[in-house]
């Protein structure tokens, strides 16, 4: 008669799933605010609405790392994805004007290795904290079979809370607004289909390959830069956002826009990293800046009477203008 099969002969193995919990609580925990209700390990996170609002609306926003994980992985560093996770999510909220609350993960491999899941949590926590959201749950899932190797997968999702009459910035952006460039930190979570082909395959350089003084894996595993506190400091002077990711300056900016109205966007105004300078010769141009960041992690859309408060208070720069003479986005030198 042949022996009894278990769980963890079949590749997924509760102990250290359990284990693995027992890691991350100090990270978890050092997320939390006042008001996280309950601790870790329950069915479901508890968050206690915050008061002082009229018409209190909940948002939410979720997304992933994409195929920036699969140089993590190879490069065997875990320590960084985490905080792209929370990026992703908690940035599209504040382009609804949205206060982050919460954040939940949902991490999917094919074997727990606890000490590389607990670098994603802990780089998860450090997101969570630069955005002022708390931890309140996940989900750990052991798919031998689904997943083949070391390889993983990553989903962020996040919840916010906004004012109802805030949550559409198309009724406040008006022709001749000033368009403002917050810097990103580098290419950000998109595009990394293109640049590993590019880096690795066209040009056949490594991870070691040096670019402007830094090795190329250190600068393009660079964590995505979260903006929620230049958001909570500058809201008042703010009629919209646009956090420029797939789809890059070209396709994100005009999802704030009214009907009638474009913007031109000076191309010698923006402030381009090594990275994409690197890119340039090789990638046409319109390709690139419809796919990349281009140094410009988040556009401000500012009333021009507020411009100088707002670059006072930020490390932003003035790209272009809101024009009714234009549909989209249009690029000049």
């Amino acid at each position: 008669m042949p022996s009894p099969i278990s769980y963890k002969s079949a590749g997924v193995d509760i102990d250290a799933g359990n284990a693995f919990v027992d890691a991350i609580k100090p990270f978890v925990k050092s997320t939390f605010s006042s008001n996280v209700i309950g601790g870790i390990g329950s069915f479901a996170g508890a968050f206690a609405l915050p008061t002082g609002y009229k018409e209190p609306v909940l948002l939410g926003a979720t997304d992933g790392v994409g195929t920036k994980l699969k140089l993590a992985i190879d490069a065997k560093r875990f320590d960084s994805v985490g905080i792209d996770l929370v990026a992703m999510c908690v940035n599209d909220l504040i382009c609804n004007f949205a206060t982050p609350l919460f954040f939940l993960d949902y991490y999917a491999t094919g074997k727990l290795r606890i000490e590389d899941a607990t670098d994603i949590v802990k780089g998860i926590s450090k997101g969570c904290i630069e955005a002022n959201a708390s931890l309140i749950g996940g989900e750990t899932a052991e798919m031998p079979g689904m997943y083949q190797g070391e390889d993983f997968d990553l989903a962020g999702f996040a919840v916010g809370i906004a004012e109802k009459e805030e949550i559409d910035p198309t009724k406040r952006v008006k022709e001749g607004d000033v368009v403002i460039a917050l810097p990103s930190s580098g290419i950000h979570s998109n595009g990394y289909s293109l640049v590993r082909k590019l880096f690795f395959e066209t040009l056949n350089m490594d991870f070691d390959t040096q670019v402007d003084g830094k090795k190329l894996i250190d600068t393009l595993l660079t964590p995505t830069r979260i903006y929620v506190k230049e958001f909570l400091a500058l809201k008042p002077y703010l009629n919209a956002l646009a956090h420029i990711t797939g789809g890059g300056i070209l396709e994100n900016i005009p999802r704030v826009f009214p009907k009638g109205l474009g913007a031109k966007i000076y191309k010698s105004k923006i402030k381009s990293l090594p990275i994409f300078d690197l890119m340039r010769p090789h990638i046409d141009e319109m390709e690139l800046y419809r796919t990349f960041n281009m140094g410009v992690g988040m556009v401000l859309i500012v009333n021009p009477n507020n411009v100088s408060t707002v670059l006072q208070k930020c490390d932003g720069y003035v790209i272009g203008q809101i024009s009714s003479k234009i549909e989209g986005v249009e690029l000049v030198n």
